[in-house]
C-alpha cells in the first residue's frame, strides 16, 4: 500500500467532500501521521471512513472518523493563543491536531494504559504542548485547570454538563457529539456572556454524527410523564 497516496485519497475523497475546506487543517492532516495513533491490528484501515477501535474493545472507546475530526477543529475556529481541554484522549491524535492550532492542550483519559501510550505517540509526533493527564473526564474534579477557551468532547454524551459549560471563557466554544442513538448531533456550544445560567450560551448543532459514548457521563431520564 503507497501510505501517502492513501493519505491523499483521504483527504480529497472523503475529507474535502465533507466540507472541510481550511487549508490549514488539510496541510495539517498530512502532516500528522494518522496511522501512528492506530493500534497496531488496525493500522491498515487508518485512512477509511470509519472509526476506529482502540484499546480493550470491551471498553467500546474508538478513534472518530477522520472527516468528523476534521470537521470539528475546522467548526471550532481554533486560535494560536487558545487554551483547550480535550476530553477522551485515546491514541492522542485529536490531541495533536488540536496542538497544533491552539497554545495548550490538556487531555484528560480515564484509562491509566492509554495515558502512557498516547504520551509516546505525541512525543514521535514531536508534538510538546500537550499535557495527558489520567483522569475521569467527567468528574467536575478534573477540570480545575479551567476556565478554557476550547472545550472538545472526543465521543458522545447524551447531554452536555451545565458545570462543564461553565469551565468556558466568554467567546469560549464546547463540541461534542450529542444525543442517544440512533439520533446524534455535532453540538457547538458558545458562551456569550458571564452569566450562570442558560441566558450564556448559544447552541448551533449543524449536523448528524454517531459516536461511541464517553464513560460515565449521565444519560437524561428515559421517562416520560
Amino acid at each position: 500500500m503507497n501510505i501517502e497516496q492513501t493519505r491523499f485519497n483521504m483527504i480529497e475523497q472523503q475529507i474535502r467532500p465533507w466540507g472541510v475546506l481550511d487549508l490549514h487543517i488539510l496541510d495539517l492532516l498530512a502532516l500528522i501521521k494518522r496511522e501512528d495513533f492506530c493500534s497496531p491490528e488496525h493500522k491498515a484501515l487508518a485512512f477509511v471512513d470509519m472509526e476506529l477501535p482502540y484499546g480493550d474493545a470491551k471498553l467500546g472507546q474508538v478513534m472518530l472518523a477522520p472527516r468528523v475530526e476534521a470537521r470539528l477543529l475546522q467548526d471550532l475556529h481554533i486560535k494560536k493563543h487558545e487554551k483547550v481541554l480535550e476530553i477522551g484522549t485515546g491514541s492522542g491524535y485529536m490531541a495533536a491536531l488540536l496542538a497544533h492550532r491552539a497554545a495548550s492542550v490538556l487531555s484528560l483519559e480515564i484509562e491509566p494504559s492509554w495515558v502512557e501510550q498516547a504520551r509516546k505517540n505525541l512525543r514521535k509526533a514531536d508534538v510538546s504542548n500537550v499535557e495527558v493527564r489520567q483522569a475521569d473526564g467527567a468528574a467536575p474534579a478534573s477540570w480545575t485547570s479551567g476556565p478554557f477557551d476550547v472545550i472538545v468532547l472526543s465521543g458522545s454524551v447524551a447531554q452536555v454538563p451545565a458545570a462543564l459549560l461553565a469551565q468556558l471563557k466568554v467567546g469560549g466554544r464546547l463540541a461534542a457529539i450529542v444525543g442517544v442513538e440512533p439520533q446524534m448531533r455535532a453540538t457547538f456550544i458558545t458562551r456569550t456572556s458571564s452569566a450562570n445560567d442558560s441566558s450564556a450560551f448559544s447552541t448551533n448543532a449543524p449536523w448528524d454524527s454517531n459516536s461511541a459514548g464517553l464513560r460515565h457521563f449521565a444519560a437524561p431520564s428515559q421517562f416520560r410523564f
